[in-house]
């Protein structure tokens, strides 16, 4: 029977293991023109995340997945802030901290995305923490700044302001 079982998995196609996002850039009036697309497949690793951007900020960017499935601007303190209808980082565990992609923190927290001088991004990072399963109905976060994984000197890494957001159906 088990050997039915892996013959059987080995038939299902990789496509049905993987999803594109699309990762539009966002501003504090809405969703704006396309970013690119991550295209996300589980390996026996994790989750990998395989990035076609472009016209980011060269350097690194803070990745992350949020809580809620929307883009959409949010007003917080009387200022409308771009994407933050996307809630905070995915925390299912309630670790309630910032954290390394292997870590305890958030199971949102991901490896940073390296964006060229040329402002494309197309090198894969891996969750190790993830599954497929948990990403659905999920906001993915690029930040204007880099990510240290730590809650110092500055609170969720220092990734600053959200500049683009997909999301995973």
């Amino acid at each position: 029977m088990k050997k039915i079982i892996i013959l059987l998995a080995s038939l299902i196609p990789l496509s049905a293991m993987a999803e594109s996002i699309s990762m539009n850039f966002v501003n504090n009036k809405g969703i704006g023109n396309l970013a690119g697309t991550i295209k996300l497949s589980e390996s026996k690793y994790g989750v990998v995340f395989s990035p076609q951007l472009k016209g980011l900020t060269p350097g690194f960017h803070g990745f992350h997945i949020h809580q809620h499935a929307s883009c959409m601007p949010k007003t917080k303190a009387g200022k409308s802030v771009p994407a933050l209808a996307a809630g905070g980082h995915y925390d299912p565990g309630l670790s309630k901290k910032h954290g390394t992609p292997w870590g305890d923190g958030h199971l949102g927290d991901l490896p940073p995305l390296f964006v060229d001088a040329n402002g494309n991004a197309d090198q894969a990072v891996l969750a190790p923490r993830l599954k497929m399963a948990q990403l659905q109905g999920k906001a993915f976060m690029i930040h204007g700044g880099g990510d240290n994984h730590s809650d110092q000197p500055k609170a969720l890494g220092g990734g600053g302001a959200r500049v683009a957001c997909g999301i995973a159906k």
